[in-house]
C-alpha cells in the first residue's frame, strides 16, 4: 500500500464525492469535517505531496485561486465575515495531522472569540518575554 491509498484526501478526490465544493487543475476546495467557524474550508493540492514545503509553484498558484475564489464566495454568503485566517501547518509540532498539504482558510466574524483577534497567528504560542 502506498501513502495514497491511506490518506484522507487522496481518497476524497478519487472517489465521486459530494464534499468537493470548488476544483481546478491542480487543486480542490472542501469544507472542514470539523471547522473552526462556519465555512472553513480546507484548499488541497491534487497530487499527493506531504506539506507546503514540497508542493510546485503552479500548486501553489493553484491553490490561492482557490482560495481567493472561496473567500470572496465566503463573505457573499455571509456578510458577517470580516476577515480571514489562512495557514498551512508544516511538521508535527506545527500541528499537522494529516500529511497531505493543505490551507485552511477560517472565516472571521468580529467578537468571534472572547479576547478579540488583535494579532491574528501570532498569538498561537503565548509570549514568553
Amino acid at each position: 500500500m502506498d501513502d495514497t491509498s491511506l490518506c484522507r484526501f487522496c481518497s476524497i478526490q478519487s472517489s465521486v464525492s459530494d464534499r468537493i465544493i470548488a476544483k481546478n487543475e491542480l487543486a480542490f476546495a472542501i469544507r472542514d469535517a470539523k471547522p473552526v467557524t462556519a465555512y472553513h474550508t480546507l484548499v488541497i493540492p491534487k497530487r499527493h505531496v506531504q506539506d507546503l514545503f514540497s508542493i510546485t509553484y503552479a500548486e501553489l498558484t493553484a491553490m490561492f485561486e482557490l482560495i481567493q475564489e472561496q473567500s470572496t464566495l465566503i463573505q457573499s454568503e455571509d456578510p458577517t465575515v470580516e476577515g480571514f485566517n489562512i495557514g498551512s501547518n508544516v511538521g508535527k509540532q506545527a500541528g499537522q495531522t494529516v500529511w497531505h498539504c493543505h490551507f485552511h482558510v477560517i472565516p472571521r466574524r468580529r467578537k468571534d472569540v472572547d479576547s478579540g483577534s488583535k494579532g491574528g497567528l501570532r498569538h498561537v504560542i503565548p509570549r514568553t518575554r
